[in-house]
């Protein structure tokens, strides 16, 4: 529900993908078990348990996050970026990593699983009652409840409890103004001007039901870096129907 945890699961995720990519993941620990020890790891909130890595090395989850960042860190000072977003995960993931080590609570407004353990510990500490009772389980679940009126985040945001990344006017205009510099602003368009023509559309296609044809016609669109506003917006300024556009597309392929 964070905004803050998904901006660093995603660009954290990335990064790690990078190196992979790049085949730099010599410096980066491998866990013995790694399906058990993510279930381990998940139900210590104390983040003191110790995972083993294949080189019989013992050491806490915490640790590992400093090996990953450490590694990225290390590539990107060989393969550096002027990317603002990539700076900022790095950052972020240092800033939190330091703070889990030390207070943990004082990431509540941030991380999720932090925000969840404040108001359970609170709850807990209010009624007297231990970490199998019932109705904690029914706190975690009503938190990340996605109706505004019913979810506990949403509730912690609206009492400026949870900082978010993102006002909700920018959240409100992100759902009819999509990137431009992606292959949504591509999909977005299509969809906002040819609307009742489109039968699918999906990350790697636009599907349209046109009068014209007796098949149904798709556009791919697996390049994410080709259906931006620079590259398209004159052409879709230039053509007056969804069947005029999928034949310029078509000629053009």
């Amino acid at each position: 529900m964070s905004e803050y945890s998904t901006f660093l699961k995603l660009g954290m995720t990335s990064l790690v993908l990078d190196l992979v990519e790049a085949g730099a993941m010599a410096n980066v620990p491998e866990l013995r078990a790694p399906v058990g020890e993510i279930r381990a790891v998940s139900h210590d909130w104390s983040l003191k348990h110790l995972v083993q890595l294949t080189d019989g090395r013992k050491v806490t989850a915490l640790d590992v996050q400093y090996m990953y960042l450490d590694a990225v860190e290390q590539w990107l000072s060989l393969n550096p970026t002027d990317d603002d977003q990539t700076a900022q995960v790095i950052s972020l993931w240092r800033e939190y990593l330091d703070a889990l080590g030390t207070d943990p609570l004082s990431l509540s407004d941030r991380l999720d699983w932090v925000a969840k353990l404040r108001l359970m510990q609170a709850y807990r500490d209010r009624d007297q009652v231990e970490w199998d009772e019932p109705k904690l389980g029914m706190l975690d679940l009503q938190y990340s409840d996605i109706r505004p009126e019913k979810g506990i985040y949403h509730r912690l945001v609206a009492q400026g409890q949870m900082k978010t990344l993102i006002t909700a006017e920018q959240s409100r205009a992100a759902v009819s103004q999509p990137p431009t510099d992606t292959r949504a602003w591509f999909r977005g368009e299509c969809i906002r001007r040819w609307g009742d023509r489109i039968f699918a559309a999906s990350w790697d296609s636009i599907v349209f039901e046109l009068p014209e044809h007796d098949l149904l016609q798709r556009i791919p669109t697996n390049d994410p870096t080709k259906g931006t506003r620079e590259l398209l917006e004159t052409l879709l300024l230039d053509v007056s129907s969804a069947d005029e556009l999928v034949s310029r597309l078509q000629s053009l392929a």
